[in-house]
């Protein structure tokens, strides 16, 4: 029973912290496992302008790293460890790390999205290499040099933006001329004179070379969507940013999910459709997608988390 809790959250970006934070100061202990990216998408987002209480804004895992702290300060504790099996049919429920076993009155999900991929067989071949989808986890590496951003939402053009302090040039390929990104980004994109732009372009091949088990990228081949044309784009680097996919793999055939695989849950409440599991953040909003609103529904899932156990006692 030693690994035995009243609180297990599941994941540690705004919305998983925000609960810890939450079901910490109502006394319930919660153990947070952190999973393989501990504090979530912001630990790759670079200057975060639009969390309330920062006036001159802050940067991604530094907001994570304090946040971390606060919630350790009321005693919620850290597992820097993976979910890799959950059993939610009977209570407690089960959890397991690989051989660990854990129990749980009450489990809050906050696994959030991973970036999505071009699916190129090339494009796992050079990831690492030139290829990335963390602009500011790799940006260092490409001073001076000429690189591509894929996409066309606000999350490609923020990171053409940031690789702009370090790349000589920065070309955003778009497969269309409308963007899905917010007016004041494109604006800003606009303006900044190291960036160009690559419209109605996909990327249907990475090129590089791999010479005595030494893999270089060069660039790669765009088609035109209007012509069908295709044609080499030499470059130095190329990130991908092309949206996110809930990271709900583990709770297939156990939890509601919708056709994209967003948990569901019951309206204007962090229920999913099993009692005393809870949803929070990205995890179950493909709407909003904002730090500010993961941690709101990490808010609710405690309070939900709260009172269900509540009235279990009861």
């Amino acid at each position: 029973m030693n690994n035995h809790h009243k609180v297990i959250i599941i994941g540690s970006g705004p919305a998983g912290l925000t609960a810890a934070l939450y079901t910490a100061r109502a006394n319930l202990s919660p153990i947070i496992f952190e999973g393989v990216q501990p504090g979530g998408q912001l630990t790759i987002t670079t200057e975060v302008e639009n969390y309330p209480g920062f006036e001159h804004g802050i940067q991604g895992p530094v907001l994570m790293d304090v946040m971390r702290k606060q919630v350790q300060r009321f005693g919620a504790k850290s597992e820097f460890k993976e979910i890799t099996e959950v059993d939610f049919s009977s209570r407690p429920f089960v959890l397991k790390s690989f051989d660990e076993v854990y129990t749980s009155d009450s489990v809050i999900i906050s696994t959030g999205a991973s970036a999505k991929l071009l699916g190129l067989e090339s494009e796992k071949i050079y990831m690492g290499y030139g290829v990335s989808a963390c602009a500011t986890c790799d940006g260092f590496f490409f001073k001076n040099q000429k690189v591509i951003v894929v996409g066309g939402g606000d999350t490609a053009l923020e990171e053409a933006n940031y690789l702009t302090k370090f790349a000589a040039e920065v070309f955003v390929v778009h497969r269309r001329e409308e963007f899905r990104a917010s007016k004041i980004m494109v604006d800003r994109t606009k303006k900044n004179p190291k960036i160009k732009f690559l419209l109605n372009k996909t990327v249907v091949e990475v090129l590089g070379k791999d010479e005595e088990n030494r893999k270089s990228f060069t660039g790669v081949k765009l088609k035109d969507t209007k012509t069908n044309e295709v044609s080499e784009f030499l470059c130095d680097g190329m990130f991908v940013a092309i949206g996110h996919q809930p990271n709900t793999k583990l709770f297939n055939g156990i939890l509601d999910m919708d056709e994209n695989g967003y948990l569901i849950v019951q309206s204007g409440s962090t229920y999913t459709n099993i009692p005393g599991v809870f949803a929070a953040g990205d995890v179950a909003d493909k709407t909003y997608r904002q730090a500010i609103t993961a941690a709101g529904t990490g808010c609710m899932a405690a309070i939900d988390a709260e009172r269900w156990l509540e009235s279990q006692e009861d």
